[in-house]
């Protein structure tokens, strides 16, 4: 894989985000197949994606589908929620992989571990992405934020490789870079990702009420996932952060509120719990990450 390459990208799980990359992969000249149930893949073979988005405007791109992946690719784009990641690796056994890169886009710091489990070591490339997009029926993706963001990282991961999947994905729209620390690039995306998530949740408010009606609890918890990303080994900026948050459209839900909205199940533990588990390992106190979990947790069942 080279930076000038056609590629053959497989793309698990053709959701918001994942739905999102396929079309702009598609759209951008490469072969795209997207993984998803048999229905799913129907559509998209039918019809292929339609996407609505200010940043890119409105196209449809043609895509391949099927249940499974049967022939190697040159990466593997992981876009499902981590509630459902067991059950969907089951369509990408290693063997049919061949060479390809794993590139998991889920949210939280566990998974590489899992994946790294399966598959080689030197082809996990751990992602970051930061995007507001949702798949608003098969097929039909609504990208709703002015921008995609995407940082490739892997520690064992040859650099050209991710070079060349950055260069590719760059070309095809979203702002791409590789970021040589695994571990800070996915605590930056967790110490973001975690007060966001939990708050507008828990309260059923998009950010700009949460970030005004509960402003000491957010900065609270900006604090507590600070100080477990440091003790983690991934510098924190709590300034930084409640600055990003004051900057994003107030109309902006994160994708667990969005999620609990619809009655989907929650990533609660890929987020909050994987947060506690670390804060418990590093000996950091965060009473109001606990809290704040314990209440979703009841509210979920």
């Amino acid at each position: 894989m080279t930076a000038n390459d056609t590629l053959t990208v497989a793309i698990l799980g053709p959701g918001g985000t994942g739905g999102l990359l396929a079309a702009l992969l598609a759209r951008s000249g490469h072969r795209v197949i997207c993984l998803a149930g048999e229905e799913t893949a129907h559509t998209l073979r039918a019809s292929g994606i339609r996407v609505r988005s200010g940043q890119f405007g409105d196209f449809t791109a043609r895509v391949e589908a099927d249940t499974e992946l049967r022939e190697p690719v040159d990466a593997c784009l992981v876009a499902v929620k981590q509630t459902s990641l067991d059950a969907a690796l089951d369509r990408v056994q290693p063997a049919a992989l061949g060479d390809g890169l794993v590139v998991p886009l889920l949210n939280g710091v566990e998974h590489p571990a899992a994946l790294r489990a399966r598959y080689r070591l030197d082809r996990v490339a751990p992602a970051v992405i930061r995007v507001e997009s949702a798949r608003v029926a098969p097929g039909v993706i609504e990208h709703g934020s002015p921008f995609v963001e995407v940082d490739l990282t892997g520690d064992a991961v040859p650099r050209e490789r991710l070079e060349a999947l950055a260069h590719v994905l760059a070309a095809a729209g979203p702002v791409t870079r590789v970021l040589a620390d695994e571990t800070a690039a996915l605590w930056a995306k967790m110490s973001f990702l975690a007060p966001f998530a939990l708050l507008t949740t828990r309260h059923a408010l998009p950010l700009g009420d949460v970030r005004t009606l509960y402003r000491e609890e957010l900065t609270a918890l900006v604090a507590e996932t600070a100080a477990v990303s440091s003790a983690c080994g991934a510098p924190a900026d709590p300034a930084q952060a409640l600055a990003r948050y004051d900057a994003f459209p107030a109309h902006t839900k994160s994708s667990m509120q969005r999620d609990a909205e619809a009655g989907r199940p929650l990533e609660l533990d890929a987020i909050g719990g994987a947060l506690l588990r670390a804060a418990e390992r590093h000996g950091v106190a965060v009473p109001v990450t606990a809290r704040l979990v314990r209440e979703l947790r009841t509210a979920d069942h």
